[in-house]
């Protein structure tokens, strides 16, 4: 169990990082897909950068402003 969370916390580092990469794959996925939303994948890229500054700032202010500090 201690190299799985050894090899986790390398890899990921942070639950936030993690749930949030895995969703904004999945939103990405459907709008590549799923014909309906075609209007948005000219905009996916933007998407991406915007879902990623999004997540990396939760994290860090979720560093930033806790008690254990």
């Amino acid at each position: 169990m201690k190299v799985i969370k050894a090899i986790y916390n390398f890899l990921v580092g942070d639950m936030i990082i993690l749930i949030g990469v895995l969703v904004l794959v999945g939103v990405l996925l459907l709008i590549e897909n799923v014909s309906a939303l075609a209007v948005i994948r000219p905009v996916s890229g933007v998407i991406m950068v915007v879902a990623i500054i999004a997540i990396v700032t939760a994290t860090l202010a979720r560093e930033a402003y806790s008690k254990e500090r």
